[in-house]
């Protein structure tokens, strides 16, 4: 039997909501092993004169904890 975790990681980019989860991911595998899925929960942006600034995600990311 599999035991798995989920962790919630917000991330941003300046260039879309693809590459902001792209970055979640990069940034949770430094620290955490043996990812299995990643579900985006929220895509936000922020506006700054009238045009997007960042992009950003809620990702909840799912791994395998080896007991």
């Amino acid at each position: 039997m599999a035991i798995l975790k989920v962790i919630e990681v917000l991330a941003n980019s300046t260039k879309s909501w693809e590459d902001a989860t792209a970055n979640a991911i990069k940034r949770a595998s430094k620290s955490v092993k043996n990812i299995k899925s990643a579900f985006v929960q929220s895509q936000s942006v922020t506006v700054a004169g009238g045009k997007i600034k960042d992009y950003r995600v809620n990702v909840k990311i799912t791994f395998e904890v080896k007991a």
